[in-house]
């Protein structure tokens, strides 16, 4: 069965078929490394991490570009307030980002490039704009995107010309660019060196020093990277416009294709808003993840439909939680059971087709969590049975349950999360919990064979009251927290 995802441009479900058969391209909006990484910004690397996943287990060799904008006025400004060169306030958060992908077992990208690494890429594409007629410069240093020579410009938010007052981010907007647009909707491409910026944060170009604008990096490393026409875009749904729409219009009036398929995925919001510094709602990873255990925090974010928004909340992190308990209690002790299942065996493993079948139907994780809760239930049932048929069982559930988590980058006993630090406190409080509630367990146990029922309860009663739950199985009862 083909992978069809929902086309944001044509607002429908499109079957996925590569430009080269077996070989996926993907580029996706990253980071603008203007501060610290928040859970906004997770949300999208785990939603299409998910599908990088999927694509390599449906065997397609997979491209995938995630850029990194390292310059853009928003830099500029914040690292002028903190009194910080630009180039080592973005490096700085950079490498926050790259701390909160691998905290989340995030595959890296084929290729991350900066945008300050790719200025003769911008600056070529700039031009050839200006010769194709879809741009033109100012005779200040600035140079615009014409949106009127473009037939096609909003074709992907599906909006008119005539409806918009502008086609640029508000951040971007400042009365020395402005001047020069012969429409107040066209968009800068190249920016006038400013005396008030840092002379390093400008570049030799035809039209005098100055700086790419916002949207024209992505296009120009698109086509480097990628070629003239690729397979998906991908990025949160707030980049559609204007960021993605602009793309789009450099792209073609270039001359380029540019992307087949457009997939955009939904915020994280707080009591109904969206997560975003200016609400002053955002939520640093770093600081979540001195609370909050990484696979987690994953789980929260990534096993929601990428269409569809995740209240972020405790209740959210709590379900999280109990959710992911369950899956490395059930690994754990069918593991116990059955011996070690290698990571080999887990790949070679067939993907049960239920599962295979939600994904493929626009990555639908939900519906593949329930496929991975179906098989979690009959392995645990079959662990409190006797017998080789029961052993076979537990082992094919065992197998089931960690292929599909792994597409999911959730394997519970996979290298990422199996050998994941506890703390030295953690470790003392955890095996002191064990002795207490384990020398309980034994006097239930006692009681149980005296036929003593009250006390066996009552023990039961003492330790769910404390928030730990006493399975009973074949192999004798095993507890965990709540």
């Amino acid at each position: 069965m083909t992978i069809s995802l929902y086309d944001t441009k044509t607002r429908r479900l499109q079957e996925l078929h590569p430009i080269h058969e077996g070989e996926l391209s993907i580029y996706l909006c990253g980071a603008t490394v203007q501060g610290s990484p928040h859970i906004g910004h997770l949300r999208s690397a785990v939603a299409f991490d998910t599908l990088i996943r999927w694509a390599r287990r449906c065997g397609m060799t997979v491209t995938y570009v995630r850029n990194i904008t390292d310059i853009d006025d928003k830099i500029l400004a914040k690292s002028a307030e903190a009194g910080v060169p630009w180039w080592a306030w973005a490096s700085k958060f950079e490498r926050e980002f790259t701390r909160a992908y691998d905290a989340l077992g995030l595959l890296p990208p084929t290729f991350e490039p900066r945008a300050t690494a790719h200025i003769p890429q911008q600056i070529e594409l700039a031009q050839r704009l200006i010769d194709r007629g879809h741009a033109y410069e100012d005779g200040r240093g600035n140079v615009y995107f014409d949106v009127r020579s473009l037939d096609d410009y909003g074709s992907l938010t599906h909006q008119r010309l005539e409806d918009l007052r502008s086609t640029e981010d508000e951040s971007q907007l400042d009365a020395g660019v402005e001047a020069g647009k012969r429409d107040p909707r066209d968009f800068a491409l190249w920016k006038a060196r400013k005396e008030t910026e840092p002379a390093t944060a400008s570049w030799e170009s035809p039209w005098g020093w100055g700086r790419p604008g916002w949207h024209l990096e992505c296009s120009a490393m698109s086509q480097r990277y990628l070629g003239d026409e690729f397979d998906i875009h991908g990025g949160g749904i707030d980049l559609r416009f204007p960021h993605h729409e602009n793309e789009q219009a450099q792209s073609h009036g270039a001359g380029y294709p540019f992307a087949r398929l457009w997939v955009h995925n939904a915020w994280v919001t707080m009591k109904g808003e969206k997560m975003s510094k200016s609400l002053g709602n955002s939520l640093v990873v770093a600081d979540i993840l001195r609370e909050v255990p990484a696979p987690v925090l994953r789980f929260a974010l990534g096993t929601v439909h990428h269409r569809s928004t995740v209240e972020y909340s405790q209740d959210t992190l709590d379900a999280a939680a109990q959710a992911w308990d369950r899956l490395v209690g059930f690994a754990t002790r069918a593991t116990e059971l059955v011996g070690v299942v290698t990571g080999a065996q887990v790949e070679q493993h067939l993907v049960p087709q239920e599962f295979a079948d939600a994904l493929n139907d626009d990555l639908n994780v939900a519906g593949g969590m329930a496929v991975v809760w179906d098989r979690l239930k009959t392995g645990n049932q079959a662990l409190a049975q006797t017998g080789e048929a029961a052993v076979e069982t537990v082992r094919e559930a065992l197998l089931d349950v960690r292929v599909m988590m792994s597409v999911l980058g959730l394997d519970p006993l996979s290298e990422q999360w199996s050998a994941a630090e506890v703390s030295d406190v953690d470790s003392r409080g955890e095996a002191a919990l064990d002795t207490l509630v384990t020398q309980l367990i034994e006097e239930r146990a006692r009681a149980r064979s005296e036929k003593d029922w009250a006390s066996a309860d009552a023990i039961r009663d003492q330790l769910t009251h404390a928030g730990i739950v006493v399975e009973d199985g074949a192999q004798g009862a095993r507890w965990h927290l709540a």
